[in-house]
């Protein structure tokens, strides 16, 4: 039996102890070891998706940084997605990867690495984060509920976690006042929009054309985007959550799918499995697709919940509709919001089907710039959205 598979059948005693403690020591061990100087290390949501902020990063210093070596840390279930992408990476857990994550100089990635998982001395972690607050965060929950995650320890694990970080990335004014708070983090922000949106500032019509010619979707088609978050509390397990549809496709097809085309785009913990065949050239299942970006600009309209990705989308000046189907629970019960919503959206807020596709038609037309709310949110959350927020932050925390 090779090296390789004996860290494979140990990685496989999911949720041992021991495992954690071995990965530990064998971590210690290797980052105390000369570092490899310019040696880049990525990874997104897991090591599960090449995307966000640290594909933006990525993207950016692979152009202009050409001295350095990027690698991205890579889950087993994601190798097929990196090699279509061309990407170089390292199967994450294995013996290359034990060899080369703790001795990189930096690390960037956009959520909390496992816990057992120490940053040696003299790396420098950068902190990318994944989205403008609207729930609350980090230590800002008064109650968790998740399955198999008790309050305490949850905060306690946000505030070790944080504690590794070096540099923070913060999107605007907003989101650093409630990151410094929430994780418990008084290291460096580096308060300069947000990379991965950067695309949204500098993208052309034919880019728009190719996308949508990529997906499938016909140049008449216009598309709309339903990109929902996750409830904390219906799930299978943890880490893998429920999500019902809300609104009926039969019904939405009769309303719109002679002009228009759905995109269906669950958050990344969610965990079921749609089934779209009836509905083959109007109805899209695009959760899967590498990076939400692309998705952001063929459609031409937003419709989603509490999910943050209506900070991004509102940099198109598109229209968005919020279907808070559950508003009064999610707000009172489950999480609680940072702002007023119902207050300050950037486009209507609606509960039942009825009112969904009556704002979808209102909204087709409508020009959102004329919106002195819209316009307010814009001042308040995407300044800085200027198309070098990558370049920005990529000078901050290189050393």
């Amino acid at each position: 039996m090779n090296n390789l598979s004996v860290f494979e059948k140990i990685k496989g005693l999911k949720d041992s102890s021991y495992t954690r403690r071995l990965f530990r020591a064998v971590f210690v061990i290797l980052g105390k070891l000369p570092k490899k100087k310019k040696l880049v290390v990525f990874e997104s949501f897991h090591a599960k998706q090449f995307s966000d902020n640290p594909r933006a990063i990525y993207e950016h210093m692979k152009e202009h940084y050409p001295e350095f070596k990027l690698l991205w840390s890579v889950d087993k279930s994601a190798i097929k997605l990196f090699e279509e992408f061309n990407v170089p990476y390292i199967r994450r857990f294995t013996i290359p990867w034990f060899w080369t994550f703790p001795r990189a100089e930096y690390w960037v990635n956009n959520v909390r690495l496992p816990r057992w998982m120490p940053k040696p001395k003299n790396t420098v972690y950068l902190q990318t984060w994944h989205g403008t607050p609207l729930k609350k965060l980090g230590l800002d929950i008064e109650e968790i509920h998740m399955p198999n995650t008790e309050t305490e320890s949850y905060k306690k694990n946000f505030t070790l976690e944080s504690e590794k970080w070096d540099y923070l990335i913060s999107p605007n004014s907003y989101s650093t006042e409630i990151f410094k708070r929430a994780f418990h983090y008084n290291g460096k922000v580096i308060e300069t929009g947000y990379p991965r949106n950067d695309v949204l500032t500098n993208h052309s019509n034919q880019l728009i054309s190719n996308l949508k010619k990529d997906l499938g979707i016909a140049e008449d088609k216009k598309v709309m985007l339903y990109a929902p978050t996750w409830r904390d509390n219906e799930f299978y397990q943890k880490g893998k959550y429920k999500f019902k549809f809300q609104f009926d496709l039969e019904n939405w097809k009769k309303e719109f799918g002679d002009e228009w085309v759905l995109l269906s785009r669950m958050h990344y913990l969610v965990a079921e499995n749609f089934d779209f065949s009836a509905y083959e050239g109007m109805v899209y299942d695009v959760s899967l697709y590498p990076d939400i970006r692309d998705l952001y600009l063929a459609s031409d309209l937003l419709i989603t919940d509490y999910s943050s990705v209506f900070f991004d989308y509102a940099i198109l000046n598109r229209p968005i509709i919020f279907f808070m189907y559950d508003l009064e629970n999610y707000r009172d019960q489950l999480r609680g919001f940072y702002m007023d919503i119902e207050k300050d959206a950037p486009g209507p807020i609606v509960q039942t089907e009825r009112e969904l596709f009556q704002a979808i038609q209102s909204m087709t037309e409508a020009d959102v710039q004329l919106s002195p709310i819209f316009s307010e949110f814009k001042g308040r959350f995407s300044s800085l959205e200027d198309g070098l927020a990558a370049e920005r932050a990529v000078k901050a925390f290189l050393k």
